[in-house]
This record gives structure tokens, sequence and C-alpha cells, in this order.
């Protein structure tokens, strides 16, 4: 009889362990098809696209010549002394480039001289160079930009050409034919080589973006100014940071007779 009760309790154990030992293979098993959801990853292989670099490429701007490159580069500095100076940016810029040979002179490029001034009461830095007479003296920049002021301030300041401003400030081949008038340069040509650059290359649509740009304001909102004793034409110009020519036009004025207390359209 014990031989049969302990016959049946081994067969209860036996059974017992095997069943645990099931059921931990199966929990086994699902733990690791959870482990294998969780670990997997996008596989690389050679299918998988280069990677993007940060900054593509970009073609670098071409032009057709130095003269295209010469106008892109100095033209925001011509606007910006039309703005100033009342010099038209077409007549800044044709000067320049037949001055500096489009940039590539030697007084441009070793001096920032654009517009070939000489030295005649300059303090700065200078150049020598053979010009009308062997090593003549030429003032010397730092950057191009003071080339250009100094460009327009000789124009501005000096008495010979102050019939330029009273021209029409559009007015390119009044301005072309003008600056040989009043002896900027000896070629009797100089006048036709201006225009046939601005006309070549369409210089003339700077002057007309500052000119459209100033109709704009002036819609906006127009100065005027009632004239008292002693005022001119040209010492308003000079007040109002205009031209003789722009007050006459604005108001319809012949000549340039104005009357005390008489209100004028400035700008």
């Amino acid at each position: 009889m014990k031989n049969l009760l302990y016959l049946i309790f081994s067969l209860l154990l036996v059974l017992g362990c095997g069943s645990k030992r099931k059921i931990v293979t199966e929990k086994s098993k699902v733990h690791k098809k959870e482990e294998k959801i969780v670990l997997d990853t996008p596989s690389t292989n050679e299918d998988t696209p280069a990677e993007i670099p940060d900054k593509p490429d970009i073609p670098k701007k071409t032009y057709a010549n130095a003269t295209e490159r010469y106008i892109d580069t100095y033209s925001d500095i011509a606007l910006h002394n039309m703005k100033k100076y009342k010099i038209p940016a077409s007549i800044t810029l044709a000067q320049g480039i037949l001055e500096s040979g489009a940039g590539k002179g030697r007084l441009s490029v070793k001096a920032n001289n654009h517009f070939g001034i000489k030295c005649h009461g300059w303090a700065g830095d200078k150049i020598y160079h053979d010009d009308d007479r062997r090593q003549e003296c030429f003032r010397k920049y730092k950057y191009a930009k003071s080339s250009f002021e100094d460009h327009s301030q000789f124009l501005t300041n000096r008495g010979r050409y102050s019939k330029l401003f009273e021209l029409r400030i559009d007015d390119y081949k009044g301005w072309a034919k003008g600056l040989r008038a009043a002896g900027y340069a000896t070629d009797r040509k100089y006048p036709q080589k201006l225009i046939s650059l601005i006309e070549r290359y369409k210089l003339y649509e700077y002057d007309n973006m500052v000119l459209e740009n100033k109709r704009d304001t002036a819609t906006r909102a127009k100065l005027s100014h009632e004239v008292q004793q002693g005022d001119t034409l040209y010492s308003l110009s000079k007040k109002y940071d205009t031209t003789v020519d722009v007050i006459k036009r604005l108001n319809n004025l012949e000549g340039n007779t104005i009357s005390l207390g008489q209100i004028l359209i400035i700008k």
C-alpha cells in the first residue's frame, strides 16, 4: 500500500514540474517576440539615398564681359550718390567704366581711383602714373567707394560745373556734353563715348529708378515753401537739397523770377 501511494505521489510531482517548464517556455517565447518588436530598426544597405549636403553648391554669377561686372558691382554706389549729389547715376557709371577701363586700369587696381582724379590739393595717399606727362600724381584711396564720393564732390564743389546742375537730372546727353564743355575732358569724342555706354548698357534705367522713387515720395507728401525776403531759386535749391531746374519744373516757371509770399512746391 505504501508503495502504491509513493508511486502516485511521484507521478503527480513529475507532471507538475513538466507543466511548469512548459509555461516558462511559453513565457520565454513571448518575451523573445516582444524584444524583437522593440529592437526592430530600419536596415541600411546600398539602396539608402546618399546624405543631402547642408549647403548645396550655388552657381556663381556670370557676366558677358568686364563692363557688366563693373556695372553690377558699383551701381548701388552710383544710385546713392545720385540721391545725395544730384548727379545722374548713368553719368557716374559711364565715366567710371570709361576712365577705369571697366575697373581693370592700373589706377583703379592699384589705387581704387576710378576717375583719374589728380592730386591737386590732396593730402592723402598718392600714386604716380604716366598721363599727359610722365609720372603725374594721382589720388590713392583705400576703398573704391571713396573714389566715387570724391568724384561727386569734385563736380559739386567746382564752379565751372555749376551749369550741369541746372539740367534735368535725367538729361544724360546734356550732362555728357556739359562735362566736355566745362573742361572735364580734352577728348572731343568724350560726350559720344559716354552716351554710347549709357545707351548700350541702358544705364539710364538707374536714373529712372531714383526718379520713380522720388515721384512716389512726392505723391505721398509734397514739400512747399513760402518765398521770404532774400530768397532765390538757387538759395532754395541749396536749402532743400534739390536743383533750380526741379523747382522751376514743379512750379511751371519760365524764368528765375519769384515773388514775396509766393508758395513754391520744392519736391
